[in-house]
């Protein structure tokens, strides 16, 4: 029987990012932006307020906010939120209304949105279009502004400082942008610098609803240890661009923090480290293998083998956590493998995209039915497919972490949670054990969190369509001893 068109799209692209998976991709941090459209008389059911459902794709479930109002001149005015990615406040760029017919056209995002109004007003039936693809959203009504909120996020006033900072990595010519937050206290603070998983992250991290940044730099301060958290290239307040940067290009951003936290009166210089989670736990032990200034490190679910085989794994372990088969799993590697090696043999980049693109036509063909539901997968799949061509990618599918983490002296705590399916901790723990055993380290902790997703969450099977409906957003157990063993080693 042929797979479904997303099966197979998901299938390929389980290689997109390490912190990541496919879904119908929102852009977040996207301003508010309203356009008019004509005006109409008022219907005899009004469609003004928030509109709430949910885009399912296979085992993962998105919610999104349709908020529809009315300008001065009575015409209709709308924006789109989608909480558990963490966006909000999208443009729509064109709605309109005939009758009990109801069409959004989310330009940013390249959505369309098609509902009718059901006659007591309280629901919308409709479609979803993205990506060559269309699936159900039904809408319903609600009486009040949702609240985003996960319990963990902390709630302001905090019992410490809270600063805007911005300072530049000089050689690379790029503004860093990040908050600093700082205990009160006579004298100075041990600190650190928070480096985030892959892809274009904001300082907090935000990813399904969740920011786990925001929640270990609020532990982190609450306990008297100052916490950097900044903007990844092209995000927010920072300049540049993540994914025409490099895994050494981010090394030399965190090592621009180090030397801007040195600055400050308020942190004792001689107790600065790092955190990095995922990829931030690559980032780590290369920043540290470079610069004495580096008192230590925390690798939350970091990598200890090249980039292809942590891809391989994460794909395997995430297609058996969907029920897929050996043969559906062998299929899908195939397919990365095939895609890989174009990325990595082939250095002109049109010739690299032609090639990847006739590789990704001919495994739909062999597995889609259908000419329209190829036609569909075709359009998500090559999309996505762009990233593996991207400097980032190339440099992140050869880089070997065990160079850097032989040279690395400071003291080194590395976690996994046991269910994480995306850095598993049986490949990556050993190697970086052995590897901070081969440089002579006597100061390292490496600990499995029983029942721990790859966000360090309590969880069921460990697959990332579960992140969004998990309201915890880091285990305290995991907080509890990441700051513990910072104030021991920050004496």
């Amino acid at each position: 029987m042929p797979a479904k068109p997303q099966s197979i799209a998901r299938g390929v692209l389980l290689f997109v990012a390490i912190l990541g998976f496919v879904v119908l991709c929102f852009i977040a941090g996207v301003r508010p932006a309203w356009t008019a459209q004509q005006a109409e008389p008022a219907p005899k059911q009004e469609i003004l307020g928030a509109w709430q459902g949910t885009l399912k794709l296979g085992g993962i479930e998105l919610r999104v906010v349709l908020k529809i109002a009315r300008n001065e001149q009575g015409q209709y005015q709308a924006t789109l939120d989608s909480p558990d990615q963490g966006a909000k406040g999208i443009p729509v760029a064109a709605f309109s209304r005939e009758g009990n017919e109801i069409t959004a056209d989310i330009k940013r995002v390249a959505g369309f949105y098609t509902g009718t109004l059901a006659d007591n007003g309280t629901e919308i039936k409709g479609k979803w279009k993205q990506a060559g693809q269309e699936l159900a959203l039904d809408l319903k009504r609600l009486d009040k502004e949702p609240d985003y909120r996960r319990p963990q996020d902390p709630q302001q006033p905090y019992p410490y400082r809270a600063e805007e900072v911005t300072y530049t990595n000089d050689s690379a010519k790029v503004t860093l942008a990040g908050t600093l937050t700082l205990p009160t206290s006579d004298r100075p603070v041990p600190a650190v610098l928070l480096i985030s998983g892959s892809g274009p992250q904001d300082r907090d991290e935000a990813l399904l609803g969740h920011r786990p940044f925001l929640v270990l730099a609020d532990h982190l301060t609450r306990r008297g240890i100052a916490v950097l958290r900044v903007d990844d290239r092209g995000v927010g307040g920072s300049s540049g661009n993540t994914m025409t940067s490099t895994t050494d290009d981010v090394a030399g951003d965190v090592l621009a923090g180090v030397a801007y936290l040195k600055t400050r009166g308020e942190i004792d210089p001689k107790h600065i480290g790092l955190i990095g989670h995922s990829e931030g736990g690559l980032v780590a032990p290369l920043a540290a293998s470079r610069s004495a200034d580096v008192a230590f490190i925390v690798l939350m679910a970091g990598t200890g083998v090249t980039g292809d085989e942590i891809v391989y794994r994460q794909g395997e372990l995430i297609a058996q956590a969907a029920g897929a088969d050996a043969a559906a799993v062998a299929k899908s590697r195939d397919a990365q493998k095939r895609l890989f090696e174009i990325a990595k043999q082939e250095s002109d980049p049109a010739k690299a995209e032609q090639r990847i693109r006739e590789a990704i036509s001919e495994v739909i063909a062999k597995e889609v039915g259908s000419p329209e539901a190829r036609k569909g997968a075709e359009a998500q799949v090559a999309a996505q497919a762009k990233v593996i061509l991207t400097p980032w990618f190339r440099y992140f599918l050869t880089y070997d972490p065990l160079p850097a983490l032989r040279k690395v002296r400071c003291p080194v705590l590395a976690i996994n949670g046991e269910k994480d399916l995306q850095v598993d901790p049986a490949q990556n723990l050993p190697p970086i054990e052995t590897a901070l055993k081969e440089a002579g380290n006597a100061d390292f902790t490496v600990k499995v969190f029983p029942g721990l997703n790859h966000l360090f969450q309590h969880c069921q099977t460990g697959s990332p369509t579960e992140y969004g409906r998990i309201e915890e957003t880091i285990s305290p157990e995991v907080l509890e001893l990441i700051a513990g063993w910072i104030a021991e080693h920050t004496k």
